[in-house]
């Protein structure tokens, strides 16, 4: 085996960030004042690479304002080479639909009963949800992973599941129904988010597409336009994904 030595230039704060990843990886619970004594740097410093870390979904913070590893930190590769190819054709749809709606959209995809966020198109308002790309959450509590679960045949849901409760499975039904899910404040506080899926040639659903809003404009969305310009965008990159096929 190859022997594998420090690099030569070595970028300090990226060398910071995955030392942390790994303390909380192997120490399973992070306090900001030993991360910065262990990494000799300022408490302050500590905090910001935490708060990144948090944000990129491989740190989450307790009550205690103790930091733990976040979802991110045991989810393995995706194993799905197609990937890139629907981020690139997906793009400039979400691009379109962020300057027409005002908000960040996202392109999502289900990795047992994980989601995984590929991309983001921002939205330019100064209050907006940010870049959620690389993030990794419960699939059943998202507003992209509802859908992609609504579609499951029942023993593949099943196994994925085996005791859901009656509220979970009332939802997933509500999300066939009407087409598309909802997330209210259940992964981040201040945050919704309204979630359709994106189908392949044969009729899977094999991705979604989501728009997160502040919580500030969520009643006026839900009554608003955005649910039926979201359902447009997505059927015009299955369309597009369609042809690509």
């Amino acid at each position: 085996m190859r022997k594998i030595e420090r690099p030569t230039y070595v970028l300090e704060s990226v060398d910071n960030a995955l030392r942390l990843q790994q303390m909380l990886r192997d120490g399973g619970a992070l306090r900001i004042k030993d991360a910065a004594r262990e990494l000799d740097i300022a408490a302050s410093t500590a905090h910001r690479l935490l708060a990144m870390l948090v944000y990129r979904g491989f740190a989450v913070q307790d009550e205690k304002r103790t930091y733990h590893p976040g979802p991110a930190m045991g989810a393995g590769p995706a194993r799905q080479g197609w990937t890139k190819e629907l981020t690139d054709r997906a793009r400039p749809h979400m691009e379109s639909l962020a300057m027409l709606c005002g908000e960040t959209v996202n392109l999502v995809i289900r990795v047992g009963t994980q989601v995984r966020f590929l991309w983001s198109a921002e939205s330019n308002r100064p209050l907006r949800v940010g870049d959620r790309q690389g993030q990794v959450l419960p699939a059943e509590l998202t507003a992209g992973g509802r859908p992609l679960l609504a579609e499951l045949p029942p023993d593949m849901l099943a196994q994925l599941y085996p005791d859901p409760s009656k509220q979970f499975l009332r939802e997933l039904a509500a999300a066939r129904k009407v087409g598309f899910a909802l997330n209210v404040e259940q992964t981040e506080e201040g945050v919704a988010a309204f979630g359709v899926a994106v189908h392949d040639k044969a009729g899977t659903a094999v991705a979604a597409l989501t728009v997160a809003v502040p919580m500030t404009r969520y009643r006026a969305h839900s009554r608003g336009p955005l649910v039926a310009q979201l359902k447009n965008t997505v059927r015009e990159l299955e369309v597009d994904l369609a042809y690509s096929a």
